[in-house]
């Protein structure tokens, strides 16, 4: 039972992109959607748990959730403008190294020599995948009739977002609180930082309320998450919720359409590999 509870996060968190892919909007809508999902998913939970909330948790739980709208807002323009199956994985790499990184640095995490040659390892593995899933091959480059796609675009929309979603990590890792407890903060934040990007920008339909169901995924995976944690280890619960790669990656080609060659398709499925290694890696620091 702990096994499937700790395989719940790979599908849903891996799913996110899927869904809203299929769902369709632009990536504002996704977010508004998403965030109203997630913040009536934390209501649900906040009624069943209870948990105590001061005012410093909630005030940390609202600027992580600011910073996660950032993130997530960032995430989905990547996806729009480099398809699921490149945007995802670049995303995935990105935060893997930046949360390690500053794990490194700011809490000192590394204090051992074993410590400094598992991280740059894992680090030299999550860059070779990144680039990996977003390399194309020139040669045999496939036409493609979305003329949305812009690598340039989606590679700069991943910056801010992997900023905004290391901020969402690392200051709830600094106020070291109880996750259950900045479940709504953090969900009251989302909102309104969801709300801002679409402010005058969005047009509120069908697609914002469908992108609801992603809300309620990313609110499952991460619930199911703090119980594997508690359950397992720190180490089999991040390294499990990192295949979720290889659902969204290889989802947006069968799924969702995304042409690829076949030499990018083997691009695509050995950086998605070496980004789950280099996961599982840092899973194994965290308690080694």
């Amino acid at each position: 039972m702990e096994i499937l509870i700790a395989l719940i996060p790979m599908v849903a968190w891996g799913s996110i992109g899927l869904v809203s892919g299929k769902i369709g909007g632009d990536a504002n809508q996704q977010t508004l959607g998403m965030t109203i999902g997630a913040f009536i998913f934390s209501l649900v939970v906040f009624f069943i748990v209870s948990p105590t909330i001061t005012p410093w948790i909630f005030l940390i739980g609202f600027l992580s959730g600011l910073a996660w709208s950032v993130g997530q807002n960032g995430q989905f323009h990547g996806m729009k403008f480099m398809g699921v199956s490149v945007g995802l994985p670049l995303s995935t790499g990105f935060q893997l190294i930046l949360n390690t990184i500053a794990g490194a640095v700011f809490f000192h995490e590394w204090t051992q020599t074993k410590d400094y040659v598992y991280g740059i390892l894992a680090l030299a593995l999550l860059v070779s995948g990144a680039y990996l899933t977003a390399r194309q091959d020139d040669e045999g480059k496939v036409d493609t009739d979305n003329k949305m796609l812009d690598f340039g675009k989606g590679f700069r929309a991943l910056i801010y977002s992997t900023i905004g979603y290391g901020v969402y990590t690392i200051i709830v890792n600094w106020a070291n609180l109880d996750a259950m407890s900045i479940i709504l903060p953090q969900s009251i934040g989302m909102i309104l930082g969801a709300s801002f990007f679409a402010f005058r920008k969005v047009k509120v339909d069908q697609f914002v309320w469908k992108n609801m169901i992603c809300g309620l995924l990313w609110g499952i995976g991460n619930v199911c998450m703090l119980l594997t944690v508690k359950s397992l280890g720190l180490a089999v619960g991040f390294s499990l919720s990192q295949m979720g790669i290889i659902i969204s990656t290889l989802g947006g080609i069968f799924i969702l359409g995304e042409k690829k060659t076949k030499k990018e398709l083997v691009y695509v499925i050995v950086g998605c590999l070496l980004v789950i290694l280099g996961g599982i890696i840092l899973g194994y620091m965290k308690t080694a």
